[in-house]
């Protein structure tokens, strides 16, 4: 590739084709909603409604996938988004799906949470 900070394509579909089961994209996103503190597997697995084993295996593959990573705190074991890999993906989308020039890109500000078409605000 012409972007050496981009990732190559064959990360790009091991990354895609890791988020792309509903329990590792909600996984992931609840992780990104967390920021670089992360979360513990239980609090996790609690938040998310899923069994600790079912949990860790898509866990896993996120991990994998190298979108996020794992640390021990104590007997604790914390996973967070790694936001460099998710800005390389984001990043390598928009360079190749919306033209060189840019004019789709958006500023990466995860901070803003957008609603779901069916989902009502209060």
């Amino acid at each position: 590739m012409s972007d050496s900070s981009l990732p190559d394509p064959s990360w790009t579909v091991a990354a895609l084709s890791a988020l792309a089961h509903e329990h590792r994209l909600a996984a992931f996103r609840r992780l990104v909603e967390a920021g670089p503190a992360g979360l513990n597997a239980g609090e996790l697995a609690n938040a998310m409604a899923l069994a600790p084993s079912s949990l860790t295996f898509h866990l896993q593959a996120l991990l994998h996938a190298g979108l996020i990573t794992q640390r021990r705190a104590s007997r604790h074991v914390i996973y967070a988004a790694d936001f460099t890999a998710m800005n390389g993906l984001v990043g390598y989308l928009l360079q190749n799906c919306c033209g060189r020039d840019g004019a789709c890109r958006p500023a990466c500000d995860p901070a803003p949470v957008m609603c779901h078409p069916e989902q009502k605000s209060a």
